[in-house]
């Protein structure tokens, strides 16, 4: 069934969109409230812009003196008393003369009334309560009514620089939390928790997978040999599925001259976006922030024929991006991450079957991690071609194509317009976390703008060339970005085919020894990753710092132990598997890695 996100929709999309529209002007309302607040206690603030945002709202003042956290309580309470008595919102449109006047001790709004001046759009003022603000309207009609009192709360202040810009003016950003309900806001707060003790950030360096240095630079993640062995088995994984449908690897340079994405049109989008290098000959070159015009070229280094195709490239490689400091999160967004990228150049009447075989791909891939997937067709959106390459007869073309193949495929879908790639429409796929929080993962890409643009063609059964399509097929997208969406998932208990380590053996005092070693090879020789603690420490420590490194499963040794020829086994969260036969468990361990459970 199919869920659209703009244009016709079934009667159960059109209330979800109205829902979604009516929370976000109880939150733009609530980023008025906020400001009017705000001036209640701090007047001689200076209030700039005040959006509903994800989660909520926030307001960019300019305070003479600092604002803390210890503030917002009370700003808060006052928003609250406010609130019975705004009864309704009332604008008018203004002229440029009467919006200066009003707004004239405030530089921020006079930009703005300037900038909305020049644009030939209208000024209004909206009114509710003795609050006015210069706005574009999006207010529920009648907020004392329409927003539960108990259903928002002020959350953090942050620092921002007025417009984006860190050359202009650093100001204070108070954010606030809005839902439907208090229900709904308990129940985010309590999510949001649960995030906090699940953040990457934080148990990635804990379990020793990764680090970030300051002389090296934010945003490139240095990866530790536990951290290294893992991103080498997710590509493995990806490349053992790759591999039954025919790809081939390749590799490519991490610089290139900037003429290449000139010709396929990333330059004149992203030329800001790159890191840029100058030859001391003068020529400029950009380190790499995608792979796909590199593998054209591969593609055209010698003429092929229709039997050829499809022709299926796969390459796991990083590539760059001059991300802006305060936009780095973590691996989530970063300056150098790792594409599994692959693409195949095909003729149109072969799409279908080459895109079934990547959906096929990602749904073995993703239920490895206990994943569930939802699908979102991506559209371009007709109202803004400025945004978009190639012409609207591609477009149709392609969009119709990926849309047979999510009916065929018979699964709830969402219709997005507006979600497309530059260069083509694209099939997404999102996943469900364990916290319920929704992350777009793999991708399935068609593109017939690349091919036009570098000429790209095969020789048909007619002798004759013929224009071909690419499919851009990302299965996990970043192996950074999947790896801290996995981490958080699974709060870094990873399962036992992934974990770093996967048994640890614990000799229960150093007259154990030597069987603790004889064990961890007969482990190792099975294909097992594992560790022997030393018998020094003592036996409780050892254990529970291997529950603290989530290491799936401990094996204790001791008099009994090896007096009666087993093992004492502990599964990861304190499960006493009691004494078993070695080979019995190795023959566990191995079904377990090999059914990835």
């Amino acid at each position: 069934m199919r869920i659209e996100a703009h244009g016709r929709m079934p009667a159960i999309s059109a209330i979800l969109r109205d829902m979604a529209q009516n929370l976000e002007y109880v939150r733009h309302t609530l980023s008025h409230l906020m400001a009017a607040a705000v001036l209640k206690h701090r007047p001689d603030a200076k209030r700039t812009l005040g959006p509903a945002i994800e989660n909520g709202f926030y307001y960019d003042f300019e305070f003479p003196s600092p604002l803390s956290d210890e503030d917002l309580p009370a700003i808060e309470q006052t928003m609250r008393d406010i609130l019975s008595s705004w009864k309704k919102f009332d604008h008018k449109e203004v002229d440029p003369e009467e919006a200066r006047e009003f707004f004239a001790d405030n530089p921020y709004k006079l930009e703005m009334i300037d900038e909305i001046v020049g644009k030939g759009e209208k000024l209004t003022l909206y009114t509710s309560g003795d609050f006015t603000d210069l706005c574009r309207g999006g207010h529920v009609k009648h907020p004392a009514k329409d927003i539960p009192a108990d259903s928002f709360k002020l959350d953090k202040i942050a620092g921002a620089y007025w417009r984006g810009d860190e050359k202009n003016a650093q100001l204070t950003r108070i954010y606030g939390l809005a839902f439907g309900s208090k229900k709904e806001l308990d129940a985010y707060v309590t999510m949001r928790e649960e995030a906090k003790k699940r953040d990457h950030k934080v148990l990635g360096p804990a379990l020793d997978l990764f680090v970030f240095s300051d002389l090296v630079g934010s945003g490139l993640p240095l990866w530790t040999p536990r951290g290294t062995l893992m991103r080498n088995l997710l590509d493995d994984f990806v490349w053992s599925l790759r591999s039954r449908y025919g790809y081939q690897k390749v590799e490519i340079p991490h610089i290139t001259k900037k003429e290449l994405y000139e010709t396929s049109g990333h330059w004149a989008k992203y030329k800001d976006d790159l890191f840029r290098i100058t030859t001391r000959e003068g020529h400029e070159f950009a380190m790499k922030p995608m792979n796909c015009p590199h593998h054209t070229q591969i593609y055209a280094r010698h003429q092929n024929s229709y039997r050829d195709l499809p022709v299926r490239y796969a390459n796991t490689t990083m590539v760059y991006r001059d991300e802006q400091t305060g936009e780095l999160s973590g691996l989530s967004r970063a300056r150098s991450f790792t594409q599994d990228d692959a693409h195949v150049f095909c003729r149109l009447s072969q799409v279908k079957e080459e895109a079934l075989k990547i959906w096929d791909i990602v749904h073995e891939f993703y239920p490895a991690f206990g994943f569930q997937l939802k699908v979102r067709l991506s559209r371009h959106d007709p109202a803004h071609p400025e945004k978009y390459l190639g012409n609207p007869e591609s477009w149709k073309t392609t969009e119709a194509l990926l849309e047979t193949i999510v009916r065929d495929k018979n699964v709830e879908y969402v219709d997005a317009v507006g979600e497309a790639a530059f260069y083509g429409p694209k099939i997404d796929f999102i996943a469900n976390d364990s916290l319920g929080r929704e992350w777009q993962v793999a991708t399935i890409q068609l593109d017939m703008n690349m091919p036009e643009r570098f000429d790209l063609t095969c020789i048909n059964e007619k002798g004759e060339k013929e224009r071909i399509v690419m499919i851009h097929a990302a299965i996990m997208g970043s192996i950074e970005r999947f790896l801290s969406v996995l981490i958080e998932h699974t709060a870094g208990s990873f399962p036992l085919w992934l974990s770093p380590v996967q048994v640890a053996v614990h000799p229960i005092s150093e007259k154990h020894a030597d069987a603790a070693v004889v064990c961890a090879t007969q482990l190792g020789a099975a294909g097992m990753r594992v560790e022997v603690s030393p018998g020094s420490e003592t036996i409780g420590k050892r254990i529970r710092e291997s529950e603290k490194q989530k290491i799936p499963y401990s094996v204790v040794l001791g008099d009994k132990d090896i007096a009666a020829g087993v093992v004492s086994v502990r599964a990861r969260g304190g499960e006493d598997l009691g004494q078993v036969a070695l080979d019995d468990f190795i023959k566990r361990l191995t079904e377990e890695v090999n059914n990835k459970a």
